[in-house]
């Protein structure tokens, strides 16, 4: 979903460029940056439209679970919480995770991004 509205973004900056909006006009227009704007007429200019609309590979850690990991994540969030607690923990279930050898280790700050896409 974000991808697709960096890539309408960049389509309205070169578009608006086009029509003659400066860059600030642009980015107060489209509620982006002005290097945005910036960015994605300059890789226009060097690379072509393509270049211009498509997003480069991201740099990073690839993610540590992958689809089946994350359902595995909110199926135990939606069961019955351990003996002696009301409900889990993000700590609790990357310690599950670890042990069920689903993953080698796994952050709690992961479970809860994983747990905020399922809001």
């Amino acid at each position: 979903m974000a991808k697709c509205l960096r890539q309408r973004n960049r389509i309205q900056v070169l578009l608006r460029a086009d029509r003659g909006e400066t860059d600030g006009e642009i980015a107060e227009g489209l509620g982006i940056s002005t290097g945005t704007v910036f960015n994605t007429r300059r890789r226009f200019a060097a690379e072509g439209l393509d270049a211009a609309l498509t997003e480069r590979p991201r740099r990073g850690v690839p993610a540590k679970l992958d689809g089946k990991a994350e359902a595995v994540v909110i199926a135990l969030a939606c069961s019955k919480a351990p003996e002696g607690r009301a409900r889990w923990t993000a700590k609790m279930l990357a310690n599950r995770l670890v042990e069920m050898e689903v993953v080698e280790s796994v952050s709690d700050d992961t479970i809860l991004r994983v747990l905020k896409k399922t809001r």
